[in-house]
């Protein structure tokens, strides 16, 4: 039961990581990119207290916690499934470190510089769809693995 409950909440976890990235790219980029500067100016005063690298840096460790104890409950059946999901986790959480921080840098905190805000929001808008199918990538192995240990369970 215990094993149930953990790839249920790796799967749960996952889903909801990729949900706020979609979230993130169809009303946040959108609005960030409406009216340069202006409306990246408005998005620095309303994410002065918390932003949604508050979410992400609390919520992808947890992912991959919960990932790699499925790799471990997994290992004797699934073992290759768990790994992927693993790796879809690992791999947009450097997507996001070594891609989208210096986008974050640049639009949120460096100084005003229209083209360089404007080149980082299209470059962060578009690659930000590449995440999502990282963190969908990441779902359905989970969902996958719940699904495959819970019909296990049950013969």
């Amino acid at each position: 039961m215990l094993r149930l409950i953990l790839l249920g909440a790796s799967a749960a976890t996952a889903a909801g990581l990729l949900f706020v990235n979609l979230y993130n790219s169809t009303v946040d980029a959108p609005n960030w990119g409406a009216h340069i500067p202006g409306s990246i100016e408005a998005a620095r005063a309303y994410f002065s207290v918390a932003n949604p690298g508050s979410f992400f840096r609390i919520a992808s460790p947890v992912n991959q916690v919960l990932a790699l104890l499925t790799v471990i409950l997994c290992w004797k059946n699934n073992r290759y499934i768990a790994l992927g999901a693993l790796a879809f986790a690992v791999l947009a959480d450097v997507m996001t470190f070594s891609y989208f921080y210096p986008r974050n840098e640049i639009m949120f905190i460096a100084s005003i510089d229209h083209h360089a805000i404007t080149s980082a929001w299209n470059e962060w808008s578009t690659m930000n769809w590449l995440r999502s199918g990282l963190c969908l990538a990441n779902t359905v192995f989970a969902f996958a693995l719940l699904t495959l240990n819970s019909k296990k369970t049950a013969q």
